[in-house]
């Protein structure tokens, strides 16, 4: 990695950012309560909000994306750093099982967590039973460890040890523009097209 890469993402891209993060990743389950118990007493995730859809918002003209059911359960849990884990519960029997696998479907959810945050982690899964993977290497500085929820959605904890209490997430993973190009390159594009994504990255 070169030196820059432990600028934000701020700093790197400025304006440009379209966002300032994740506000909630929502996800599925047939069993809130199973899926509460899991993220606050095996976890840690407080529970931060519980409602049921309003009526018309699942199958009526009100439905902006929503599950295709009325009045379900969705709850929302903190994540950490200002941001959101949210489930929608789903009538039992009603969907299978989905394969992360899938295209468009979610592969897994990452968290970012500081090397005291995953070995409590770790404790607190081992201590409830549930197997987890790791800790892994899987990027230079970066080690991982991974879980199933009680739906079966993969998540991962993702640390940068030499970071301690203060992670950076962008500098973990940026690349200079020579690296991102011969990746890029081998997609088939255009040398224009490689150009203009790589506009922003480190020289």
């Amino acid at each position: 990695m070169p030196d820059t890469a432990s600028q934000s993402s701020g700093r790197l891209f400025g304006s440009m950012l379209p966002s300032r993060g994740i506000h909630h990743l929502a996800l599925t389950t047939e069993d809130m309560k199973m899926t509460t118990d899991f993220l606050v007493n095996v976890i840690g995730m407080p529970l931060v909000h519980a409602m049921k859809v309003p009526p018309g918002v699942g199958t009526g003209p009100g439905n902006r994306g929503n599950p295709p059911y009325e009045e379900i359960r969705h709850y929302f849990f903190d994540m950490g750093n200002d941001s959101l884990l949210a489930y929608f519960e789903i009538p039992k029997g009603e969907k299978k099982q989905s394969d992360r696998d899938e295209i468009g479907g979610m592969q897994h959810c990452a968290f970012t967590v500081t090397p005291t945050q995953l070995e409590a982690l770790r404790r607190r899964l081992e201590n409830a039973g549930v197997d987890y993977d790791g800790p892994v290497d899987i990027l230079p500085g970066l080690v991982s460890m991974y879980f199933k929820d009680p739906n079966g959605v993969r998540m991962e904890a993702c640390c940068q040890p030499s970071k301690g209490d203060t992670p950076d997430v962008i500098g973990s993973v940026l690349q200079t523009k020579e690296q991102a190009r011969a990746e890029l390159a081998s997609t088939g594009a255009t040398e224009q097209w490689v150009q203009q994504v790589i506009e922003n990255l480190p020289d």
